[in-house]
């Protein structure tokens, strides 16, 4: 689980240097409806592709009650999160406030994924 929760704490890390260092506050963004997601490269694309599955994967598990499905699920998102991060700069890059989203995004599903398998989630590690 600890690669899971890592994934996690990236992505709020990255968050509150947006905030910290750019003064880029997602959540006014969000509230605002002030800024849009724009996939321009394969691997904003592949997150966003399983940001979308998350819906199909609560259907799957209220349907059949097999809870390894969410499981499956957060760690192929949580691949998905680190090659982002690894391949799209988010901080300093023109498409920051559009990544940014995409980081909160993928972690409010991770947290929703956590709480469902009663995993406490954590901002640092």
């Amino acid at each position: 689980a600890i690669y899971l929760l890592y994934a996690h704490a990236r992505l709020e890390s990255i968050i509150s240097k947006g905030l910290d260092d750019h003064k880029i506050n997602v959540d006014d963004i969000v509230k605002n409806n002030s800024a849009k997601i724009v996939l321009g490269h394969p691997s904003e694309r592949n997150l966003a592709l399983h940001l979308q599955m998350f819906a199909d994967m609560i259907v799957e598990v209220l349907d059949d009650l097999y809870p390894y499905r969410v499981c499956d699920f957060l760690y192929a998102l949580s691949q998905a999160v680190s090659e982002f991060i690894t391949k799209c700069k988010v901080i300093g890059s023109d498409e920051m406030e559009s990544r940014l989203l995409l980081c909160r995004a993928s972690a409010i599903v991770m947290r929703q994924c956590f709480q469902l398998l009663a995993i406490q989630h954590v901002d640092r590690i």
